[in-house]
């Protein structure tokens, strides 16, 4: 049985926004947003935040916005996944699984993707600090469903 229009459009409208975020991870996958580049721009302000931090330190702290902005990536992701999938009345725990895997995937494809990009790494470490925000999103997700109902 088709769906609805409404249905139709309503999943395109969640889909689509998956197909944006993914593009979107993958701006941030270019030459543009390389180490360099970032820290050119990020460790000034750090260090007019922080003025007492040395260099170090301030390039310390970039590395964690760097890796923080992975995990943050990958879990708007994962929630953007869930709300696609299971908007065709995937069962909640399925919906959650396939979203996680999925988001491993892309940040597997991501890396891979990074190999050929001058300037950037390919690193097993920012695939799984991707695959921990995926699941991190869905344990909020689980969490907040259960203050809803609550």
């Amino acid at each position: 049985m088709p769906l609805p229009s409404s249905s139709r459009t309503d999943q395109l409208r969640r889909w689509g926004l998956v197909v944006a975020w993914g593009a979107t991870i993958s701006v941030f996958s270019t030459g543009y947003f390389t180490g360099e580049k970032t820290s050119a721009i990020i460790v000034p302000i750090l260090a007019t935040i922080f003025p007492q931090a040395s260099h170090a330190e301030l390039l310390a702290i970039h590395y964690f916005i760097r890796k923080l902005a992975h995990f943050t990536e990958y879990l708007i992701f994962s929630v953007l996944l869930y709300r696609a999938l299971r908007g065709g009345r995937r069962p909640r725990l399925q919906a959650a699984t396939t979203a996680i895997v999925m988001a491993g995937l892309y940040a597997v494809l991501d890396e891979f993707h990074q190999l050929f990009v001058p300037g950037r790494t390919a690193a097993a470490t920012d695939c799984l600090i991707d695959v921990s925000g995926a699941a991190a999103g869905q344990g909020l997700l689980a969490v907040l469903g259960r203050g809803v109902r609550s």
